[in-house]
Order: structure tokens, then C-alpha cells, then sequence
């Protein structure tokens, strides 16, 4: 473990003013998080955004000072960390704008595992919430699916507990560091679910569960899945705002319909009438519309429409597919090292010529 990395890392974390984006921003002109530290002040400050009351935090002895406090705290509970350029950062994350710096892992799974679902819903479950949860779970035991949510009570808790029972592993995101558990009555779950998968969060130790972290904490549930699907839910709620960034970072959201007039049924109906979700009733909807129930990836020999002149990033996605078969955007991403935004650009003038086309659960293959 490089602990002078380390160190940077979670100290850039820490100075008021850089948040994620400026913090990538930084890295990527300075070269590493160190650099941002010691690159001088005229350099700094022709950085957008950069004002003079961060470039004064940067030098505050107390920020690199509590960050040794950090790499103690995780070399003695054997958490990981992952900077956002590490091999080993959450892939489906990495193309997420606000996507953390630095994440906190404890637990013993590959965060890039193929297929990652979250489920969340609403703290107050009721039966059929439940009994939902359940089934949607038992329905995908078979595709090996990592389960993501907040280990909140209610919906959260039941998908991270009937995962357990069902030999999937899960993950849950924390709005606190991983010195405590909160809610405390989930501390032997959560213990568990570290032996099976595991707890993440991109808040260091000593931090509450206070109100305002939830928002963000949600927005890694979002980032590190596939596709979410929201059970249960009010109007307002943690569940709904987790579905509003899946949407922005173009996953899939599903909802579960409910009867008209019950009140955790209201947010999951108002997300199918807004067409913010697609309506699910069982775990092979889920499998249809993600495109799970395909046969295995396999190379395809295309002979490619004769007389279309292919642009550079169109000329890899086309070769990355006659390789790999069909792949969803964040794996087409990853395998042609290009931004979200060029592939997509690509991807829909591949369409458009009538090459590629896209299946459900934005699977992409040849025509």
C-alpha cells in the first residue's frame, strides 16, 4: 500500500471548495493528487474556480494531518480505498460526472461484477413491498446479479437480507463513514454482508449519518449499477431521488406498480405515469428489458453496409463488436477507452446507417 498516495488522495478530499469534479479537474492538470498540493499558487490559480480561499486550504497543515488520521483508521480495519483512476474504481461510476474521488470499500467483492441491480424503496415496507422484494430477487438467483442498496430499513434491508438467502452478494452504500452502522439494528446484517459482499461509501470515518449525506450517498447507488428498481415509495423520498439520478446517468429504472391510493405506492405510480420508469411486475421483465435473457456474448463475423465511411470513434465501436458481440454503453466505454459522450454520439449514428441497433437495456449489437 502506497501510503504517501494514499495520503493525497484523501486529503484532496478534504479541503472545502474542491469538490468531485474540480478534484478530477485538479488531478488531471497537476498529473496526481500530490501535485495539487504543492503546485505553486500562480500555476493554481488560472484554474477555473480555483479560488483564493482553497488555494489557502491546500496549505493548511490540519488537512494532511487528519488524513494521516484516515490512513490509520484503514490500515487497521483493512478497508480499501479506490482513487478514481485505480484499476479496480467501479467502471459504471467512472463514467459518472460527480462520481467520487475516493471511495471506502470493506467487503470482498469485485465492484465491476457483470450484472449490478439496486433496489430501493421506501423505510417504511409494507407486506407486499416485501413480498415483492422477494420474489424480483428469487427470479434473478439464476444470473448471478450483484445486488445494490442503501441498508436503510424497509426495502433496502429486505433486498440486502433476501440476497443473503439467495446466495446472491450484495452491496450496501453508506451516508456515513465505516466507523459505525447506521441504523445500528442492522450492524449483524451489515456484518454478513461483508463476508458476502460488502459495505462502500465515499465518507471518511467519523462522519454522522446526517440528513444532507443521504442525497449523495444516493447518487453512488445510481453510479454503480445497471439498472435501478424502485419498489415501494411515497411522493418525496430517498428512492425517488435515486431514480431521478439513475435517469441522468441514462440507466435503467423500473418501478413496481401499486394499487391506486395507498400511499407507498404513490411514488412508484407517479414514476410510470411520468415515463421516468418502465413498469415491471416480475424478475423476467427485469431480465427482458436488460437484455440478460440473450444467448452468451459471441464474436460476429458483419459484412458492414458497403460505400458508409466510418468516423475514428465509429471504426472501434463497429470493431469492438464484430470482437464482443453485444455490450451495454458503460462496457463499450471502457472497451474503447473513449467518453461517454463520443460513443453515444457514435452509437447513434451507427443507428441511424442502419448498423447497429439498440436491444433493451441499452445493449447495443449489429443490425
Amino acid at each position: 500500500m502506497n501510503n504517501n498516495g494514499i495520503l493525497y488522495q484523501i486529503a484532496l478530499t478534504l479541503v472545502p471548495g474542491i469538490g468531485d469534479v474540480l478534484g478530477k479537474k485538479l488531478v488531471s492538470l497537476c498529473g496526481s493528487p500530490e501535485a495539487v498540493f504543492k503546485e505553486p499558487q500562480k500555476l493554481l490559480r488560472k484554474i477555473p474556480r480555483m479560488s483564493h480561499a482553497i488555494f489557502a486550504s491546500l496549505r493548511t497543515k490540519g488537512i494532511l494531518e487528519r488524513a494521516e488520521k484516515e490512513v490509520e483508521f484503514i490500515q487497521r480495519y483493512h478497508i480499501k480505498t479506490l482513487f478514481f483512476l485505480d484499476k479496480d474504481y467501479p467502471f459504471r461510476l467512472k463514467n459518472c460526472v460527480d462520481g467520487p474521488l475516493l471511495l471506502y470499500f470493506k467487503g470482498n467483492v469485485n465492484l465491476n461484477f457483470p450484472k449490478v441491480i439496486g433496489i430501493v424503496g421506501t423505510r417504511n415496507a409494507t407486506d407486499y413491498g416485501k413480498e415483492i422484494c422477494f420474489q424480483l430477487i428469487d427470479g434473478l438467483q439464476t444470473q448471478e446479479v450483484l445486488v445494490v442498496s442503501g441498508l436503510a430499513y424497509g426495502i433496502d434491508s429486505c433486498a440486502h437480507r433476501v440476497s443473503l438467502e439467495k446466495g446472491l452478494k450484495t452491496v450496501g452504500v453508506l451516508g456515513h463513514g465505516l466507523d459505525r452502522i447506521y441504523p445500528y439494528l442492522n450492524k449483524v446484517l451489515a456484518e454478513r454482508m461483508i463476508k458476502n459482499g460488502g459495505l462502500i461509501t465515499d465518507f471518511i470515518s467519523e462522519t454522522k449519518p446526517d440528513r444532507e449525506n443521504f442525497p449523495m450517498r444516493n447518487r453512488i447507488i445510481a453510479g454503480l449499477c445497471d439498472a435501478i428498481v424502485v419498489i415501494e415509495a411515497t411522493q418525496k423520498g430517498g428512492a425517488l431521488i435515486t431514480a431521478d439520478i439513475a435517469n441522468s446517468y441514462h440507466r435503467d429504472v423500473f418501478a413496481v406498480p401499486g394499487r391506486i391510493g395507498d400511499l407507498y405506492s404513490e411514488g412508484t405510480n407517479n414514476l410510470i405515469k411520468s415515463n421516468k420508469a418502465s413498469l415491471i411486475q416480475s424478475a423476467e421483465d427485469i431480465k427482458y428489458m436488460m437484455g440478460w435473457d440473450l444467448p452468451d456474448k459471441k464474436p460476429l463475423s458483419i459484412q458492414k453496409k458497403i460505400f458508409i465511411e466510418l468516423t475514428t470513434e465509429e471504426q472501434i465501436v463497429t470493431d469492438i463488436l464484430t470482437r464482443l458481440g453485444h455490450l451495454g454503453i458503460d462496457e463499450l466505454c471502457i472497451e474503447a477507452k473513449l467518453s461517454m459522450s463520443k460513443v453515444a454520439a457514435a452509437l447513434l449514428n451507427l443507428e441511424f446507417e442502419g448498423i447497429v441497433k439498440c436491444l433493451p437495456g441499452k445493449v447495443y449489437t449489429f443490425t
